[in-house]
């Protein structure tokens, strides 16, 4: 009876221990090649912002706070500090890696660039840190 007992327990672990079987998910791959483009324009004040990253898409449906969470002027400040340490990461490139900072972000303090520019753009730079593993500021990205 006690070799019974032993036998089913080692068993028992044996069987605990195998690993979980993997299961065929390929969301990620297809997800990043249907829509990893979002762009922004606005013809009266002349500009274009393009974002292409594989995966930004559907992390700023999934994952990033919704649109009217924060304030406009909370954006404005956060996406001025972040895109001020970007463009210093850009400008040192034997610092920093130039993948991550492949060209300087034209940000014009002065210009109302609306809501939803603002909120692209701070989700964006958010998506960037937590990613890449970067901080841009004192502040700890979160969604």
């Amino acid at each position: 009876m006690k070799n019974l007992i032993y036998i089913f327990s080692i068993l028992f672990i044996i069987i605990g221990c195998s690993s979980t079987p993997k299961s065929n998910l390929n969301v990620n791959e297809s997800t990043k090649k249907v829509s990893d483009t979002v762009r922004i324009a606005n013809e009266e004040l002349e500009y274009e912002v393009i974002i292409i990253d594989g995966g930004f898409n559907s992390w700023l449906n999934s994952v990033a706070q919704p649109r009217g969470f924060y304030s406009e002027s909370f954006l404005e400040n956060r996406n001025r500090i972040w895109i001020t340490e970007w463009n210093n990461r850009f400008l040192q490139p034997n610092r920093f890696n130039t993948n991550l900072y492949p060209m300087q972000i034209n940000y014009e303090y002065g210009v109302k660039y609306g809501y939803e520019v603002n909120y692209l753009i701070y989700n964006y730079l958010t998506y960037f840190q937590i990613v890449n593993k970067q901080q841009l500021s004192g502040f700890v990205p979160r969604p």
